[in-house]
């Protein structure tokens, strides 16, 4: 991060007409980068970990090949931060901060080599705005290093092949590189394979592309990315479950009409004004390559991702989950275009009589986009505490995902120190809730977890079967103490009575031992002692304690 601060440094004496506005806006985004950051990092320290985060944590302990819902980089990362700074939810996303932070500066780098110093830092700041990037490596997930990777991958391609001016890189470097992080986007996440069909286009529609198709480089490069898909191979029994899960299971295919409001999403997430011109840059970058006979750089590898991207993630959403939170799918689709949109905003302020009208626009959407940074901010502010958490309630934003585990986890505890639990086995009714036991825990006890419809939906099942820790492990154990621990609120409404009846068949003997009800009935945990059913007891039904 330093090492590409310190060349921005460096080339902002070679255009000595924009030296002291350089000057300026390299301060402007080093100041809001540490301040943001800052931030994050104090967050980050007190944030209970998202669901999502506490079962990576558990794939970190129990490092494969690969795993039923993802590929193992974001468990490696996860592993590494933990074996630096220790167990804790700061040294679990300490990586995830560091590559969030990397972020704007590879944007203003990237800004650099189009479009020249006078605008990189300027670029940087855009990008330390948007709300989306702003909040990145808050959250230990892997849209952070997939998000870093993919421009990593865009900006390679483009010294690789040469853009302008600058030519094309002798050496086979780049292409080496550019292989090694299409390799390590593999190992990210499946949606590493939205970055090929990027290329694709971009090799079948654009001049330079098709020249990709003659070099060696590019198919040396594509043969190092081929690498981060062999922990599927290697692994074939998970590896066929996870992108069964990713590309069949998680998603309808069928379209579905309420996902025509994805761009009011999108606008809201990026902000309204920043979001037109985002994509005002990305038609420009359209009509210039077309223009110029699909051959004009930077603008054809600028429209071409930018457009997969955006366009791909809308096309795919209309027929694709919809019932996960998605807005941050499309985010790389933005890095390239917060790039040009400096150099383009000062095309358009020198042309005399829009000058006006272009300050006040770009000032407007600017402040907007720092507003809406700080507003994000400040709801995982507001639901790293009790109080805050109380507030975002009234506001219909309940922080569902991020309250509750720490009382959960305490009151686990309280009960583990009681005699009659020393060797009983721990079992959540669900496998969030267990990761989130789990790492309150820190892995001292072994969690089992129900066969809870959420396992299913959320692709957790098949790997809970894997580490023997769903209920047909916890049924080899007949006739065991049990401390179950039930979250009463985790499935929806209309399903909620249902499972919560079912629990009777699940454990013998439950005895309510004590009940956490938090946020007006929001939040409900009940903790239970019972008994391990024999293997072959026949399932019984009925009424639980509390279905309401």
């Amino acid at each position: 991060m330093v090492a590409f601060g310190a060349r921005l440094k460096r080339d902002a004496t070679t255009i000595p007409t924009s030296h002291a506005s350089g000057i300026v806006w390299q301060r402007v985004f080093w100041i809001g980068l540490i301040a943001v950051t800052l931030v994050k990092i104090v967050l980050a320290a007190t944030l209970q970990p998202f669901g999502d985060e506490a079962f990576y944590w558990q794939e970190s302990r129990h490092l494969a090949w690969s795993y039923s819902d993802l590929p193992p980089l974001t468990a490696l990362l996860i592993r590494f931060g933990e074996a630096i700074f220790g167990h804790g939810v700061l040294a679990m996303r300490a990586p995830f901060l560091l590559l969030g932070a990397l972020l704007p500066l590879l944007v203003a780098r990237f800004s650099r080599r189009l479009f020249g110093t006078a605008v990189a830092w300027q670029a940087g700041c855009w990008a330390l705005i948007v709300p989306l990037i702003a909040s990145l490596g808050l959250l230990a997930l892997p849209d952070v290093p997939l998000t870093v990777f993919a421009l990593l991958a865009i900006y390679f391609l483009d010294r690789a092949i040469g853009t302008g001016d600058l030519p094309r890189t002798q050496s086979l470097r780049e292409w080496v590189v550019l292989g090694s992080v299409l390799a390590l986007a593999w190992l990210t996440h499946l949606r590493a394979g939205m970055f090929w069909i990027a290329a694709l286009i971009f090799m079948l529609v654009t001049t330079r592309g098709r020249t990709l198709w003659k070099l060696p480089g590019a198919w040396l490069a594509a043969a190092i990315a081929m690498i981060g898909l062999l922990p599927l191979v290697i692994d074939t029994q998970v590896g066929a479950g996870s992108l069964r899960f990713q590309l069949i299971d998680r998603h309808p295919w069928s379209f579905h009409a309420d996902a025509l409001r994805q761009p009011i999403e999108q606008a809201l997430a990026v902000t309204p004004l920043l979001y037109l011109l985002l994509l005002a840059v990305m038609l420009i970058a359209l009509i210039r390559m077309f223009r110029a006979g699909f051959g004009r750089a930077p603008w054809d590898l600028l429209g071409v991702t930018s457009a997969v991207f955006l366009l791909g993630y809308f096309a795919l959403g209309l027929f694709a989950d919809d019932t996960r939170f998605r807005v941050h799918w499309p985010l790389p689709g933005y890095l390239p275009l917060l790039a040009a949109l400096p150099g383009l905003i000062g095309e358009w302020q020198a042309r005399a009589k829009f000058t006006n009208l272009v300050r006040w626009l770009v000032g407007i959407s600017g402040a907007l986009a720092i507003v809406g940074s700080i507003s994000v901010l400040g709801y995982f502010a507001l639901a790293a505490s009790s109080g805050g958490a109380a507030i975002l309630d009234k506001y219909k934003a309940f922080p569902e995902n991020f309250v509750g585990w720490g009382e959960a986890g305490a009151e686990t505890r309280r009960l583990l120190q009681q005699p009659q639990f020393a060797n009983a086995l721990v079992v959540a009714d669900n496998f969030m809730l267990a990761a989130e036991l789990d790492f309150d825990l820190d892995g001292t006890r072994k969690i089992y977890s129900f066969d809870h419809p959420l396992n299913t939906r959320h692709g957790r099942a098949a790997q809970l079967a894997t580490w023997s820790l769903d209920e047909s492990a916890l049924r080899t154990h007949a006739g065991e103490s049990v401390l179950l621990i039930v979250e009463e609120t985790a499935e929806r409404q209309q399903d909620r009575v249902e499972w919560l009846n079912s629990l009777c068949g699940r454990i013998d003997d439950m005895q309510l031992l004590s009940r956490i009800d938090l946020f007006g009935d929001r939040r409900r945990f009940a903790f239970y002692r019972g008994r391990v059913p024999a293997s072959d007891a026949p399932a019984r039904s009925c009424t639980y304690v509390r279905a309401d």
